[in-house]
C-alpha cells in the first residue's frame, strides 16, 4: 500500500522535472540564477523588455493559483528561458497579488 499524492502535486513535479531539464539544457546562465536561496526558485514577471526577478518558494508549486500560472508560462514562453528561471505572462503588481493571495490562503 503505497502513498497517493494528489494530482496537484504531480502535476507541480512533472512541471518542475521538465523546467530542471530545460534548464540544464540551456547554455547562458546568469550570476544571478545561482543566487537562489535554498527550497526557493527564481521567477522573471513584466514584459520581455522590462523584467523583474523575483524568488519564490517551492512550496507555491502545489497550489492550484499557482499552478494554473505555471501552465500559461509553458503554453506562451516554454520553460528554455535565457535568464535562468521562469517568465511569467503577467505584470509585477498581479504576480505580488496572486502571491499574497497564496500566503494568506
Amino acid at each position: 500500500m503505497g502513498i497517493r499524492l494528489p494530482e496537484m502535486m504531480l502535476h507541480a513535479k512533472q512541471t518542475i522535472r521538465r523546467w530542471s531539464r530545460s534548464k540544464h539544457q540551456c547554455s547562458y546562465r546568469t550570476s544571478s540564477s545561482v543566487n537562489v536561496p535554498k527550497g526557493h526558485f527564481a521567477v522573471y514577471v513584466g514584459d520581455e523588455e522590462k523584467n523583474k526577478r523575483l524568488v519564490v518558494p517551492i512550496s507555491y508549486l502545489k497550489h492550484p493559483l499557482f499552478q494554473a500560472l505555471l501552465n500559461q508560462a509553458e503554453q506562451e514562453f516554454g520553460f528554455d528561458h535565457p535568464l535562468g528561471g521562469l517568465m511569467f505572462p503577467c505584470a509585477e503588481d498581479e504576480f505580488n497579488n496572486l502571491t499574497s493571495r497564496i500566503m494568506h490562503a
